[in-house]
């Protein structure tokens, strides 16, 4: 992930305490002395009194750069090993008393449900259970101790946690990486030209495939359909509707975009109040750090935050495909890992030239993703339909129109720019399709149209 959306999205260096309540939270060193109990020669440490820091100060563990991971429902994390014996999520820059408290904060991320994170259990040491160390400590300093000391309760944690990784079906960091980019990586990821896609029904897919095609689209279920309530609000203005579709419309190739607004917690609304396209080809990977530096630069200045994304399926149904799913829950864990607090990421599909449409009207499609049970930790995440209110600007800002006339000399001289004086139908041109679907998102000022007549000039001169 670049400087920029670390930037943006996370606070460095703050210290999280989550997860005291667990039987497991790691002690202070002056409460390892009191964790002993009386055995002959001296005293045995109970299981509560085997920390990190226990096992760094005996050699059985070194401290190290991206030596610790977590791997849950899918997703993987990772950590540091500081000389206290304390963990730094290499995400965030977050520090972490113990395996527990990283282990709870990492799994509540991914499912807001979860209670505890079995942190020993759960987190690994150069690929190996640090329950595994704990173990081996008291074989070579208590080997006469009760190994109850060490055992109980982690049998049962040690269960679970294989079942939530699934080791045998979830595909390699490699695989992942491939079908799963990341945030700074949404504008750049190439992806299947415009054959035509049948979109198929969640419940078909099953158990996470690596040999099922990525660019597979997937219907969207309600969220009363899977027993829930959308958890947030969402307002949207018709401004960023207007420059989304207008960027989509641009190109016979996918686009993407970033999407800037606020999010209170108070009243759980997540307001989107600018779009911000990224002006760049998909494989064009040396520009994509100089892109997100302007528009985090531009989401400073106007005091918004980020709160999601979007993208194009320009002659596809505006719904998500496999690797969509992927990138959209990759990146609602990066937004939620921005706070102690839950924070939504919003994804938007924008279909402006699939012929199954209504109309010249663009399907834009807002979504999110929602983990999949615990009990099946293997199976894709569920996408959802996400329930919007949209919000009629006045009139159309300059920063909008200077966008607008930003991406009409970008994609200028583009082999894949759109021609528009070529017909969409019999009845009616592609000029007259991005007009049509524009007029959809018409701010009230009726001045609007003259100042956006004098972009579709421009945009006609481009041939």
């Amino acid at each position: 992930m670049s400087r920029s959306w670390h930037l943006i999205m996370f606070s460095f260096g703050h210290v999280v305490e989550e997860g005291a309540e667990e039987e497991e939270e790691e002690l202070s060193g002056g409460e390892e002395s009191d964790l002993r109990t009386p055995s002959g020669r001296g005293s045995l440490l109970t299981r509560r009194g085997i920390t990190l820091r226990v096992l760094l100060k005996d050699g059985l563990v070194e401290p190290g750069d991206g030596v610790l991971s977590i791997h849950y429902l899918g997703k993987k994390f990772v950590g540091d090993l500081l000389n206290d014996g304390k963990i730094r999520w290499v995400e965030t820059g977050q520090i972490f008393n113990s395996p527990s408290a990283w282990a709870t904060h990492c799994k509540r991320l991914v499912n807001p449900a979860k209670k505890s994170g079995c942190g020993w259990a759960s987190v690994r040491y150069r690929g190996q259970k640090l329950v595994q160390y704990k173990t081996s400590w008291l074989h070579k300093y208590q080997p006469s101790a009760d190994m109850s000391l060490v055992s109980e309760g982690e049998d049962d944690e040690m269960g679970d946690e294989e079942e939530e990784e699934g080791k045998t079906a979830v595909p390699t960091d490699d695989k992942n990486r491939k079908n799963k980019p990341e945030l700074h990586d949404i504008s750049l990821v190439p992806r299947r030209g415009d054959r035509e896609r049948i979109p198929v029904r969640y419940c078909t897919l099953g158990t996470r495939d690596a040999a099922r095609d990525p660019h597979t689209l997937v219907e969207l279920s309600a969220f009363s359909a899977i027993n829930r309530f959308q958890p947030f609000n969402v307002a949207v203005s018709s401004n960023v509707l207007l420059l989304m579709d207008f960027h989509c419309h641009l190109t016979t190739s996918e686009v993407v975009g970033y999407l800037g607004g606020r999010w209170d917690t108070n009243t759980q609304l997540l307001t989107v109040l600018r779009a911000f396209p990224c002006r760049t080809r998909l494989a064009d990977r040396d520009s994509a750090s100089a892109v997100e530096e302007e528009i985090c630069q531009n989401l400073f200045m106007r005091g918004l935050s980020l709160v999601g994304w979007y993208h194009s399926h320009p002659r596809g149904p505006a719904l998500p495909s496999l690797q969509d799913i992927d990138s959209q829950m990759d990146h609602q864990l990066r937004l939620q890992g921005s706070s102690n607090g839950f924070q939504p990421c919003l994804g938007i599909i924008c279909g402006p030239y699939y012929h199954g449409n209504q109309g010249v009207a663009s399907t834009i499609t807002p979504f999110w993703v929602v983990p999949p049970p615990e009990q099946r930790p293997n199976d894709y995440g569920i996408p959802v339909a996400v329930e919007v209110t949209y919000v009629q600007d006045n009139f159309l800002t300059s920063d909008v129109l200077n966008e607008m006339m930003l991406l009409v000399d970008f994609y200028r001289a583009a082999p894949d720019l759109v021609q528009f004086h070529q017909f969409w139908c019999p009845d009616t041109t592609m000029m007259d399709k991005i007009k049509g679907s524009l007029s959809g998102h018409a701010p009230k000022d009726q001045a609007y149209s003259q100042i956006l007549e004098h972009v579709y000039n421009q945009l006609i001169n481009t041939h």
